[in-house]
């Protein structure tokens, strides 16, 4: 089982911290690199952050780089490092440019991207930027097969319910082919049918052994609908803070987790060294 880190950057994390944090956790051996998507938080808000108790967002953050700069800051001072959004709020973007920016991230990565995409949660947010919050899950499944005929097609064109596009040209393509992965994240009955459906992973935030036992019973039975196998998607997992006990790692490796994603957030080089570190621990021991 490989192991992921997941860092959030803002105006405290200045660029020659981020090139250093990304190196060290590359030299260190993390597998993946991921970072969230917001691009707008508020004061107040009436919806509900479905991790936490208060329904609020651990810290009430203010502020998070675009993902994919981040993400484009991070490849160009690193080399073997999988670069993923974790997660991107894809029914709140444009689809071509979406596309787009992911092209670009893996060529310029040589093939080191992975898309990782929630259908979001924060109401405001979608308001905001004047998307309907309404039909977001089937928005997205839109968004994706748009976005997939652009990373694919010579010649791409699309007509859907909310989304045309007439026969047009978007290069480079993804290095990866036919594209890179796409990992949906979210642990509801709902999230796993759009794994089974449309996914090539599934990401699974704030579980225990025992919540991911039941949530992969629910995730095979769904894709023995689609006519395939939990063999056929990247399992990633970010466990539960409560899981500290090497042996319950082992119980996530047993039922097939491929990475481990764990928080390492800092906004200095000694924090971080130490956060690093012990992230490694906890997993191996």
């Amino acid at each position: 089982m490989k192991i992921g880190c997941q860092m959030a950057f803002n105006e405290y994390t200045s660029p020659d911290y981020i090139a250093e944090a990304a190196g060290h956790v590359e030299e260190l051996g993390f597998y993946g690199f991921w970072v969230p998507e917001h691009v707008l938080f508020f004061p107040e808000y009436e919806s509900r952050y479905p991790y936490t108790e208060d329904g609020r967002i651990a810290g009430d953050p203010r502020s998070l780089l675009d993902p994919f700069s981040a993400l484009t800051y991070v490849a160009a001072h690193t080399s073997t490092i999988r670069l993923a959004t974790g997660i991107c709020l894809v029914p709140q973007r444009n689809p071509v440019y979406t596309a787009k920016v992911c092209a670009d991230l893996d060529y310029l990565s040589g093939g080191r991207f992975e898309l990782g995409v929630g259908i979001g949660w924060l109401k405001e947010e979608f308001e905001a930027l004047g998307v309907p919050w309404e039909d977001r899950a089937g928005r997205t499944l839109e968004c994706l097969d748009v976005m997939k005929t652009l990373w694919c097609d010579e010649v791409s064109s699309f007509e859907g319910r909310y989304y045309s596009i007439k026969a047009a040209y978007q290069n480079p393509k993804p290095v990866q082919q036919p594209h890179p992965p796409i990992i949906f994240g979210g642990e509801s009955d709902a999230a796993l049918r759009r794994v089974a459906a449309a996914g090539q992973g599934w990401y699974g935030f704030n579980l225990t052994p025992d919540t991911m036992e039941e949530r992969l019973a629910y995730l095979n039975e769904r894709l023995q609908e689609a006519g395939r196998r939990l063999d056929d998607v990247l399992i990633y997992a970010s466990p539960h803070p409560s899981v500290r006990d090497s042996k319950d790692m082992q119980r996530f490796e047993a039922m097939g987790v491929k990475q481990m994603i764990l928080p390492v957030m800092a906004a200095k080089m000694d924090n971080l060294r130490e956060r690093a570190a012990r992230a490694m621990t906890r997993v191996y021991g």
